[in-house]
């Protein structure tokens, strides 16, 4: 069972995270044939104040 784990920055809507959801496990079936209903697509969703890039923190510098 495959399994995709995802860090990404919090505030995207439900409807972004259900498709990028659906495209990870589409990529997942066509580049090794595993059946789409044994992958798992987990999302971990981190706030911007705790995403560091460059030193400094995703909110100081206004990233999404």
């Amino acid at each position: 069972m495959p399994i995709a784990r995802i860090s990404i920055m919090d505030g995207r809507t439900d409807e972004q995270k259900a498709a990028l959801i659906a495209a990870v496990t589409e990529a997942i079936h066509r580049s090794v044939g595993a059946p789409r209903e044994n992958i798992r697509v987990l999302l971990d969703e981190v706030p911007r104040t705790q995403w560091g890039i460059a030193g400094k923190t995703a909110h100081e510098l206004d990233r999404h």
